[in-house]
């Protein structure tokens, strides 16, 4: 019955408005005659892309989609403790928008990159993530992690990823990108990150590739600063860009513009997400991007601290080229932004049709991937959920993944220490933070001891526990695992490192007896390493980088 109300209703908006949806005319035809429809209002409420907190959809953002209906919602990490929950969250705010005006779908978004970064947790796969792919170097990795990456998010609703990320490993010193780069080669990243394009949209997901024009130079990290990266336009052109050159030719749907400052350039201090020189000169005319771009977060303050307002931050996003300005909290309905992006539209008429350009390429972007045999179901399968949730296909294939990318860093050649048998290894020492790293530990060596650690570990205590082994296995994950470990330096042990996220920390580590890199911290990545170490499966992986 419910079911059948709802229908009705939509059925009577369309009536009502003369349009709807999920009429059957092209997309860029009924794209434009829906964009044409509506008021301003509704133009620029398509442009808005928001966050809510809680796990539960809050009353605040039920508010945007029932008297806005605003374009879209994003999912963060505080959206999703429990996968079953957010599908029904999911499924309240879709009904909600679809019995709007014209019955017009949400947009559903997420950061579901794979390896470190991965905002849908629960149920979902735990995977090995960009630089395991970039480090296996097969294509077909990176398709087969979009498409399962895909299924896991069709599931539960969401239609849009913020992924892939192509910024390339070119700072070996950065906390925000490292693993989630396919590697430092622009070519060989852009070859993946197509891959993994073709992946998303096979499983129905519209795929964003991101941080453009390329956040992979900078050690510093967009939501707290505003990074100026200091190259010119000619080594953007051959190094950042090329992987963007090449998903545009691939027909990319989506690209996320990233708050970076590139002063050599003709956009000189502003952020590229601000320029229309990176949006409208660069991708558009000189790329041939016709997709949809959508800012960073405009929270961050990367975005905002150029113009010193979120309300002419917003607008300048808007007039530089973005279609969809997204922000990670939900404003109140008569927020500052909303008001001056509404009073600018009725005022300039340059800027409304801006506004309304945009409006119009959000809608086509939903008629085309919103609609089909292979579109995202607007309204989660709870049973399916809860039934195919990790999707089972996608755990094997991880697994494979993980196992194909693990690769032996030191020696050279690796055969003179590996296969560390459990006769040779002697009294084993597991050391690290991770409850995966002792658990796949104690499987390769049964009698090992452990020694967990924290940052606030006193070097004393993992001094006095490796003097009682005869191999210490050490976990590192960044330069506070190196602090502790450069402890151990001098001990007559023998040290094998066992590297996840970015294995650059290796590189100042060079009296270790041995050391192999997986590129993530998912149960699959410790497996895999710890049979690589025992011999169990060969470390066929290579460093997607230069040593």
């Amino acid at each position: 019955m419910r079911f059948k109300i709802f229908i009705l209703i939509i059925f009577i908006s369309s009536y009502v408005y003369g349009l709807n949806f999920h009429d059957d005319e092209p997309p860029a035809v009924l794209a434009a005659k829906l964009e044409s429809a509506m008021t301003d209002e509704q133009a620029l409420a398509q442009v808005f892309m928001l966050g809510w907190v809680g796990e539960d959809p809050s009353p605040l953002i039920m508010d945007w989609i029932r008297q806005r209906n605003i374009g879209g919602v994003k999912i963060f990490g505080w959206n999703t403790t429990n996968t079953q929950r957010l599908a029904r969250a999911v499924g309240e705010l879709q009904r909600a928008s679809l019995q709007g005006p014209f019955g017009i779908p949400l947009l559903v978004a997420t950061d579901q990159e794979g390896g470190w970064i991965r905002h849908i947790r629960g149920a979902t796969s735990e995977t090995p993530g960009n630089m395991a792919i970039g480090a296996s170097g097969y294509p077909r990795d990176a398709y087969l992690s979009g498409y399962y990456i895909g299924r896991e998010l069709s599931l539960l609703g969401v239609n849009m990823n913020f992924a892939p990320t192509v910024d390339l490993f070119t700072n070996r010193d950065s906390v925000i990108i490292g693993p989630r780069a396919f590697g430092s080669d622009p070519v060989r990243a852009g070859i993946l990150g197509s891959a993994f394009v073709r992946g998303q949209l096979a499983a129905g997901v519209i795929p964003t590739a991101k941080h453009y024009p390329g956040h992979g130079a900078t050690d510093l990290d967009s939501h707290g600063i505003l990074p100026r990266i200091e190259v010119s336009y000619e080594t953007l052109w051959n190094r950042e860009l090329v992987p963007y050159r090449m998903l545009v030719a691939e027909g990319l749907p989506a690209v996320m513009s990233g708050h970076l400052a590139f002063p050599l350039t003709e956009s000189a201090n502003a952020p590229a997400s601000l320029s229309s020189w990176f949006l409208r000169d660069v991708l558009r005319e000189r790329i041939g991007f016709n997709g949809v771009i959508i800012t960073d977060d405009l929270m961050m303050v990367g975005a905002y601290v150029y113009l010193g307002n979120i309300q002419r931050t917003a607008k300048q996003a808007l007039i530089a080229g973005n279609d969809i300005i997204m922000f990670s909290s939900t404003p109140l309905l008569f927020d500052p932004v909303w008001t001056f992006l509404y009073n600018s539209m009725r005022d300039e008429e340059d800027f409304r049709q801006v506004v309304r350009s945009a409006a119009r390429r959000v809608l086509e972007l939903k008629l085309t991937y919103l609609k089909g045999e292979v579109s995202v179901p607007y309204i989660p399968d709870i049973a399916r959920v809860e039934a195919e949730l990790p999707y089972p296909e996608g755990q094997a294939f991880f697994l494979n993944l993980a196992a194909r990318s693990v690769t032996f860093v030191k020696p050279n050649p690796p055969d003179t220490v590996f296969p560390l048998t459990r006769e040779d290894a002697g009294r084993v020492l597991l050391a690290g933070r991770f409850t995966d790293f002792f658990t796949y530990g104690r499987i390769a060596f049964p009698a090992a001891a452990s020694f967990r650690f924290s940052n606030t570990t006193n070097p004393s205590e993992i001094i006095a526990a490796a003097r009682n082994a005869d191999t210490i296995i050490f976990c590192l994950s960044d330069n506070n695992d190196l602090r502790i470990l450069r402890t151990l330096q001098g001990l007559n042990r023998r040290i094998i490192v066992f590297s996840v996220l970015s294995p650059v920390h290796i590189e100042n580590i060079p009296w270790v007896t041995g050391a192999v890199a997986t590129y993530s911290y998912a149960p699959e990545s410790f497996a895999a390493g710890f049979s690589a170490i025992i011999g169990r499966i060969p470390a066929l992986g290579n460093l997607p980088y230069d040593w």
